[in-house]
């Protein structure tokens, strides 16, 4: 099993980054703020405006450490790849079953159930846990909603009719996932998912956590050998990692959204983490994501045991397990995609 290593987050907005005898320097003019192995990352994710030597990228990009360029807000720009380590055959077996609209659509379809099971689970878990905080009767029928369009899911006959049952499972989520918070709620009002920009300081926390999360499932893809580009559910774009985004929908609800409303809830995020840009949108400032990350990578090596395979792994690890039973299923080595169904 892979050895879940450590990702370098680079918060300082003029920090560069340099290659210097296998170790990545972090540096703000002349003066060297860290220096980290590259032995010891998997992953280095950049904040700053200023970026990278291209001699730390190649060496990145030798030893499959991914790296991704965000902006000081957290929006993705741009990830760099190294040579591909799989076995030419599987992409392009990847290919055409992105050519194919029925080849498309299995994978599609395990995808989105997923996605409706674990964010109904989520609910259903606070039904559970907080009744006497929540409108039970409301998530109820939520609840019996989802679980409806989850089995049509399963059974939608497109693309089309899958993405709108997608939508509408979503829809439903949202409208509950604000009964969730039970502390702060004055300074976290939540009605619904809006992004680009994120309105309101839950969609900040929720789209800052998907851009990493998305980051990590690009990396794991690429590791088995598959096209973090291209996807079966999200259809290819230039610059998108559509495959990354197929992968991530089944783990949303149950990595992103159950960490906000725990930060939340904890009062380890406050309403003086965020500010407001001249866009309307709402983003974390630079110690809330300070915060965020600091409680990401703390998720990340919590212990779980992976429904299907049924052994404990680190959380971390479970984008890199999933993209390899995909990889297996997109090789004929396995019958059908098991999706992560969290229990």
């Amino acid at each position: 099993m892979r050895r879940l290593l450590n990702t370098l987050f680079v918060m300082t907005e003029d920090a560069y980054l340099a290659l210097e005898n296998e170790n990545v320097v972090v540096k703000q003019g002349d003066a060297i703020l860290g220096r980290v192995p590259l032995l010891t990352l998997e992953s280095i994710i950049d904040f700053s405006w200023r970026g990278a030597s291209p001699a730390l990228l190649g060496a990145c990009a030798e030893r499959s450490i991914g790296f991704s360029f965000l902006t000081p807000q957290g929006k993705f720009l741009a990830r760099v790849c190294g040579e591909n380590p799989g076995n030419v055959l599987l992409r392009q077996q990847q290919y055409r079953i992105a050519d194919e609209a029925a080849a498309s659509l299995v994978f599609a379809r395990n995808f989105i159930a997923a996605k409706i099971y674990n964010a109904r689970t989520v609910l259903e878990r606070a039904k559970r846990d907080h009744a006497d905080s929540i409108d039970t009767e409301a998530l109820g029928t939520i609840s019996a909603a989802m679980a409806s369009s989850m089995r049509l899911a399963r059974k939608a006959e497109n693309a089309d009719d899958l993405r709108g049952l997608e939508g509408d499972a979503a829809h439903q989520y949202f409208t509950m996932l604000g009964q969730l918070i039970l502390q702060q709620r004055n300074a976290f009002p939540f009605t619904g998912r809006t992004k680009r920009p994120p309105i309101g300081r839950v969609n900040a926390m929720l789209s800052f956590g998907y851009t990493l999360l998305a980051h990590d499932c690009a990396a794991s893809l690429e590791s088995v050998g598959l096209d973090a580009y291209v996807g079966f559910l999200h259809t290819p774009r230039p610059g998108r990692q559509s495959l990354a985004l197929d992968l991530m929908e089944e783990l949303r609800a149950v990595f992103v959204d159950r960490l906000v409303i725990t930060l939340i809830n904890n009062r380890v995020v406050r309403g003086t983490d965020f500010e407001e840009k001249e866009n309307g949108g709402t983003y974390l400032k630079k110690a809330g994501r300070q915060k965020f990350i600091t409680a990401w990578q703390e998720k990340k090596r919590e212990p779980i045991t992976h429904p299907f395979l049924e052994e404990k792994i680190p959380w971390g690890l479970v984008p890199y397990v999933q993209s390899l039973l995909l990889a297996r299923t997109v090789r004929g080595d396995v019958e059908e995609y098991p999706s992560f169904l969290w229990k």
